[in-house]
């Protein structure tokens, strides 16, 4: 297949491009600046240089391919308007996608998420959020409509941490407040839980769904369906040498109302219909190795 990326130079983006050219498919990424399009090529990709508010150039890309994965996000804003601009930004491009992938059959996945999916019970591929509680949770919902209209719609709910060397996600930004308060801290008792993927785990998963998935359906890349935070502290203590306790949830700054959570996501039905195993290391093991210390 001749797959056309989003993404294609970022932290998921990157080994997923690598996963598909393995696999032997054909992989067109899209690369905005200088310093992308180096990467990508060096990946072994073709190289399509844009932007994700270039809709009629997402749907050149598209209409010269034989499916999309949609990984790239404005994540530049968290202010709560830039939030809505890079949503609002994020469903151009899947409508954009959908028009031209209409009636072709052929394959549209895009990168959603699970936080707010369901809170204390091990939440299924089956569960669906609220269309109110983010403006992704809606584009997610129209991607899945498109199998109506002949796309092979699929949706990829990540785990709110996907780790490895090079992570500069929630996991890094744990180690640094631990860092520079002196604690690694845990909300509460520490018994809530975060599910976590290991980034090459995730490529793999990627690479299965746009060859494999069926139109409208949903998947996660879930692997730790459920770490205790209390373990995630004394993993973080135990690379950097930094007591571990119980904190406010103040000690966590913006990451406060997320890391409270407890968001156990199970990825059964993924496993068993596409034959997704994880094989790389737990989000523990990868603690201990330094992969966020060393």
């Amino acid at each position: 297949m001749r797959i056309f990326v989003t993404g294609a130079s970022g932290w998921i983006g990157s080994p997923t491009v690598a996963e598909l050219i393995k696999a032997g498919h054909q992989v067109v990424g899209l690369a905005r600046s200088d310093a992308s399009a180096a990467k990508v090529a060096a990946l072994g990709a073709e190289v399509r240089r844009g932007d994700l508010d270039d809709l009629d150039g997402l749907r050149a890309a598209a209409a010269d391919s034989d499916g999309v994965i949609h990984l790239g996000y404005n994540h530049a804003d968290f202010s709560p308007g830039g939030m809505a601009a890079a949503a609002a930004m994020d469903r151009a491009a899947i409508d954009a996608f959908g028009d031209t992938l209409a009636g072709t059959g052929k394959p549209l996945v895009i990168a959603s998420g699970v936080i707010g999916l369901v809170n204390g019970r091990s939440a299924t591929e089956l569960d669906r959020p609220d269309d109110g509680l983010h403006p992704r949770v809606a584009s997610a919902a129209a991607t899945l409509a498109l199998a109506d209209r002949g796309v092979r719609s699929a949706v990829v709910r990540f785990a709110p941490t996907v780790h490895g060397r090079g992570d500069h996600g929630f996991m890094a930004v744990l180690v640094d407040i631990a860092r520079r308060t002196g604690v690694s801290g845990y909300p509460g008792d520490g018994a809530n839980r975060w599910p976590a993927v290991h980034v090459l785990d995730a490529a793999a998963l990627l690479r299965l769904v746009v060859e494999q998935a069926t139109p409208g359906s949903v998947w996660h890349a879930i692997a730790d369906e459920g770490v205790p935070t209390r373990e995630i502290a004394e993993a973080i203590g135990r690379a950097t040498g930094i007591p571990v306790k119980p904190v406010a949830a103040e000690q966590f700054e913006w990451l406060a109302m997320f890391f409270s959570m407890d968001v156990p996501i199970t990825s059964e039905i993924t496993r068993q219909t596409l034959g997704w195993t994880p094989t790389h290391p737990s989000l523990i093991e990868d603690l201990d190795a330094g992969a966020y210390t060393s």
